[in-house]
């Protein structure tokens, strides 16, 4: 899918020496690649530092705003996602939003946002629940579903000692078999293109990369971290290996294509 010119530019500052940034030609150049056109990053600059996400330094150069350091701080926590699980006992935690209603369209996608980001199903109408293997206690789970949009008056609690018929009702909300599948599959894609990426030109390089890594890590980020035996846990490390392999691969190509683009000006 084709990247709108400030989620592109958001991304590249991401990625840029935050004191330095990106000169405004670097970012049409970029934006170039994906036939965004140079008035859409300009206006979508403007746009972006007005929100606070960008900020002018030097003229014609831009580097993250202060609005932008929590997503730079997000976005890098991905490549530690692996280290937020800890082995289950069995136990599960469940969140209990039927007394929030459903006619807040606004408040609802809050709502199923942060609890699709924590791997979270729902198990009954207003009843979500996920293993109890992250390694956060329940209260900064809590306080993290607060913050993503889950109401406050919604429940969270630990549950344990499910009878066989509803944990394995629970087991089953997750489609063990088809996350196997993505966590194999999309390894392959990504080794198999760093295999072949030296016959690529550089402009096909940095377009491919960016479009096959941002689609990994949000594969990655949208992970709901079930335990061993509801997941392959080793065809899953073996995935967020390979991404950040990836990502290291293609941060070098875009930092080829930027040094080319200011070499020819």
């Amino acid at each position: 899918m084709k990247p709108s010119a400030a989620s592109l530019i958001l991304d590249l500052l991401l990625a840029s020496n935050h004191a330095q940034g990106l000169s405004v030609g670097e970012l049409v150049s970029a934006c170039q690649l994906f036939d965004l056109s140079d008035n859409s990053v300009r206006v979508s600059l403007v746009r972006l530092a007005v929100e606070g996400k960008v900020e002018a330094v030097g003229r014609g150069h831009y580097r993250l705003g202060p609005q932008a350091l929590d997503l730079a701080q997000d976005v890098a926590s991905w490549r530690e996602v692996g280290t937020r699980m800890r082995a289950w006992t069995g136990d599960w935690v469940m969140v209990l939003s039927a007394n929030l209603g459903r006619s807040d369209r606004k408040a609802l996608r809050r709502r199923e946002r942060a609890l699709s980001l924590l791997g979270f199903q729902e198990w009954e109408k207003g009843v979500a629940i996920r293993p109890h293997n992250l390694s956060s206690p329940v209260d900064d789970l809590r306080r993290r579903l607060y913050g993503l949009g889950l109401e406050r008056q919604a429940a969270v609690m630990v549950v344990s000692e499910l009878d066989e018929p509803r944990a394995a009702a629970v087991r089953g909300l997750w489609d063990s078999r088809s996350l196997n599948s993505t966590y194999r599959h999309t390894r392959v894609q990504l080794e198999d293109w760093m295999a072949q990426a030296h016959g690529l030109s550089l402009d096909a390089a940095a377009r491919e990369s960016y479009l096959l890594g941002h689609q990994a890590i949000r594969q990655v980020v949208f992970d709901p971290l079930l335990p061993d035996p509801l997941v392959d846990g080793v065809a899953r490390q073996r995935f967020f290996d390979a991404v950040r392999a990836f990502d290291e691969a293609g941060h070098a190509i875009w930092q080829r294509f930027i040094d080319s683009r200011r070499a020819a000006a």
